[in-house]
């Protein structure tokens, strides 16, 4: 017989009862170390007193009106997006997969009514992650998601990440943007040189095409800057955004210059859910901490010293470790040993973290980790690596 649940998750046989900041509890009184936060949701850890608070309060009150009416919470929340922001309007919905639909749709919107209908490609990069819906799997291009699907939705063009050349190859009449993610979350943790960034920018104001920057994943804090584009001096046309944005209450946004902005009009675009009152008062909830002065330089000190403790970890245990990568804190870990090995190592260390392409390792604590909490961290990666060593099947498998 199959299970209520659908059987599209291969689940970790744990269920959690309540957490607190960086740390999960299961009922029989286990604790984890939460490095994984939902995927790089959990921004604010766990029980987090203004979040939770925030969502109460608005939950009393209203939760949801439908957008055909105002949204005070709404519009404060794309107001402070904006004036923190590249952007000059917001599109919120629920998911970044959401998002990513968004912001394909603009740039084709953009360029339809802009006299240029033949332009609906989008170039997007090997080794991404945009999404789950049709036409995501197909900007993400990978062969094991789009199997089973039937035909890929069309318009969409791949070329390896962090090579102008062959993205400068790929452009024809056709093409109407680029979608990249500044740091490849899915992918394996893998940052984009700001070269790169830079150099895409200037081959879109070449050709006439927009830029837009997935950065569900390595967005809102992660790096240390608002967005991960910050740090190459880029401005795109457009950002999507999820994860973080709601501190684990479902929340996507795209955020956008008005050139793009301006063409999605009333009948072009919606949601149901997207952009209601609660959601809306976590994403404000989350944006009180993340912008308040001085939370996004200790979010650099605390990754400096994740970075460290990772480099040692390397250095130290170079049969099971190849490499460290990412940004702030989002970092990866290459492994030499399958990554599914050191996952489960990690969980039998009371560390959770979450396997990513290219046998990575993915670390991406809730941005309010404390130092102290990182050194515990890398402890308990030092335990994990032991399990794993080669040398040391014997003691792992007891």
């Amino acid at each position: 017989m199959i299970s209520s649940l659908m059987p599209n998750y291969n689940r970790i046989d744990v269920s959690f009862s309540h957490g607190e900041g960086v740390w999960l509890m299961t009922d029989d009184g286990r604790r984890f170390l939460d490095f994984g936060a939902g995927i790089a949701t959990s921004s604010l850890g766990h029980g987090h007193a203004g979040l939770t608070r925030a969502i109460a309060e608005q939950a009393a009150k209203v939760m949801h009106v439908s957008n055909l009416y105002r949204v005070p919470q709404a519009e404060r929340l794309a107001a402070r997006l904006v004036d923190a922001s590249f952007g000059d309007s917001v599109f919120f919905c629920n998911s970044g997969a959401e998002a990513n639909e968004a912001l394909v749709k603009s740039f084709r919107k953009t360029m339809a009514d802009e006299g240029k209908p033949e332009r609906f490609r989008v170039i997007c990069t090997e080794g991404a992650f945009h999404g789950r819906t049709l036409a995501m799997i197909a900007a993400t291009g990978n062969a094991k998601y789009l199997a089973g699907f039937g035909p890929a939705v069309e318009g969409f063009d791949h070329v390896p990440f962090n090579n102008l050349n062959a993205l400068r190859a790929a452009i024809t009449p056709e093409t109407a943007g680029i979608l990249v993610e500044p740091i490849q979350g899915e992918g394996g943790v893998r940052p984009a040189h700001a070269e790169y960034l830079r150099g895409l920018r200037a081959a879109a104001d070449e050709f006439g095409l927009l830029l837009g920057f997935d950065e569900v994943q390595c967005g809102m804090g992660r790096t240390g800057k608002l967005f991960a584009h910050e740090w190459a001096g880029v401005v795109p046309d457009a950002v999507s955004m999820a994860k973080g944005i709601g501190g684990g209450f479902p929340l996507g946004a795209l955020i956008a210059n008005e050139r793009v902005a301006k063409h999605l009009v009333p009948g072009s675009h919606g949601t149901t859910y997207g952009g209601n009152p609660l959601a809306c008062a976590a994403g404000n909830a989350v944006l009180d901490v993340v912008l308040a002065p001085g939370f996004l330089t200790q979010v650099g000190r605390v990754s400096g010293r994740f970075r460290a403790g990772l480099e040692a970890l390397v250095h130290r245990h170079g049969d099971v470790f190849g490499a460290v990568r990412g940004h702030g804190l989002m970092q990866g870990l290459v492994c030499l040993v399958p990554n599914g090995e050191v996952q489960t190592a990690c969980f039998n260390e009371g560390l959770l973290a979450v396997a990513a392409g290219d046998n990575v390792l993915r670390l991406v604590p809730p941005l309010i980790v404390s130092e102290s909490e990182i050194d515990e961290a890398l402890n308990r990666l030092d335990g994990a690596a032991r399990r794993c060593r080669p040398s040391l099947f014997a003691d792992a498998a007891k």
